[in-house]
Parts: structure tokens; C-alpha cells; sequence
């Protein structure tokens, strides 16, 4: 049955997204806004977007590279992210120009 799997994903992306730019932008575009309904419907059209355009493009990777490769290359860009927020903070920390 694809329940787990649709809890899983719904969890993972609600939490991921929960405080992100994303999030953000929404609430400054709504607060500036006398429409946030049109709001709404514009950002969730985008994420829904956004999520069928990764979902077709994992789909279709995943036809070509086994899995095991897949989650490394996740991984690895995952942990370049990781990475490259901590760099910022520092920079930030110190008065460093990005």
C-alpha cells in the first residue's frame, strides 16, 4: 500500500519546508498584500509545481542510476549544502563580505 509512503513524504516536506524562504517570502508577499488567498493559491501552486517537476525528475533519474547512487549523490550535495551554510554563518560571524 503507498500510505507509508505518502505519510513519509507528506512529513518530510512539511517539516523541510516549515521556516524556509519559501515560508518567508509567503508571509512577506501576504503581509504586503489585501489578498492572501490569492497568496495562498500562488505559493501552493508553486510548491505543487515545484514538487511534480523533482518528483518526474527523480522518477526519471532513478530509471538510469541504481538507488545506492542516488542516495550518495543526495548525500553528498546535501552535505556541500551543509557545508556552505556553516561557511556563511562564519563569514557573516566575522563581518566577512559572501
Amino acid at each position: 500500500m503507498f500510505l507509508p509512503l505518502l505519510i513519509s513524504t507528506f512529513l518530510t516536506v512539511f517539516l523541510a519546508e516549515l521556516g524556509d524562504k519559501t515560508q518567508l517570502a509567503t508571509l512577506a508577499i501576504s503581509g504586503t498584500s489585501k489578498r492572501p488567498l490569492a497568496v495562498f493559491i500562488g505559493s501552493a501552486c508553486a510548491l505543487v509545481l515545484a514538487s511534480l517537476i523533482g518528483a518526474l525528475a527523480g522518477g526519471s533519474v532513478s530509471s538510469l542510476l541504481p538507488t545506492n547512487i542516488l542516495q550518495l549523490l543526495a548525500a553528498v550535495g546535501f552535505l556541500i549544502i551543509g557545508i556552505r551554510l556553516l561557511l556563511i554563518d562564519e563569514a557573516l560571524g566575522s563581518g566577512e563580505e559572501i
